[in-house]
């Protein structure tokens, strides 16, 4: 197998499969046709496969992708937002991951049922990512320093159970205020 980078209009073209395989199977299910994330996609279904050789694999790949889209924003909005607003809007991310994924649940389960781990590594990646956006709000000041990463997760994760559908998502917005609001140093 081949480990050449990809060409960027073949990176494109992958990149776009993957951002509409989530739309789909969240909306439709695992049974979507791939033809038509093909289509949506501006692609040939011989690009998907090309890509992705089973259906499995595009599963896969579409749910990793959106984990590495949550986790690598923690550092970008640290870049332009001071940390706990940079919290709160990874917050805002975090409840949209969370409902495309369990929108995809039934498609992540026949990918594990084929031998896949797609969950391999997620709650360690997340667990960095909350950990750099409370770390750096400690040191700033504006967040306290005495709550673990994971009792953020833990919270965060009680909200997406709560209240993470579309249909709901204004009381998830209500819940990570409070959220976020007990995790602020009193002044």
């Amino acid at each position: 197998m081949s480990t050449r980078p990809l060409r960027a209009d073949a990176r494109r073209n992958r990149d776009r499969l993957l951002e509409v395989a989530v739309r789909a199977l969240a909306a439709d299910g695992p049974g979507v046709a791939l033809e038509t994330i093909a289509r949506q996609a501006g692609v040939g279904i011989g690009t998907l496969y090309r890509h992705f050789p089973t259906r499995e694999a595009l599963v896969e790949a579409a749910y990793r992708s959106e984990l590495d889209r949550l986790c690598a924003s923690a550092p970008e909005l640290l870049r332009t937002h001071e940390p706990d607003v940079a919290l709160r809007a990874w917050m805002d991310h975090f409840v949209d991951y969370m409902t495309a994924k369990r929108g995809m649940s039934e498609a992540l389960r026949m990918v594990i049922a084929s031998g896949g781990d797609p969950y391999a590594h997620s709650r360690e990646r997340l667990f960095e990512a909350v950990t750099t956006l409370t770390a750096a709000g400690a040191r700033a000041g504006t967040l306290r320093d005495d709550v673990p990463a994971i009792d953020v997760l833990t919270g965060l994760s009680g909200v997406t159970l709560a209240a993470g559908t579309p249909e709901r998502r204004d009381q998830a917005g209500r819940l990570l205020d409070l959220l976020l609001e007990g995790l602020r140093t009193r002044r």
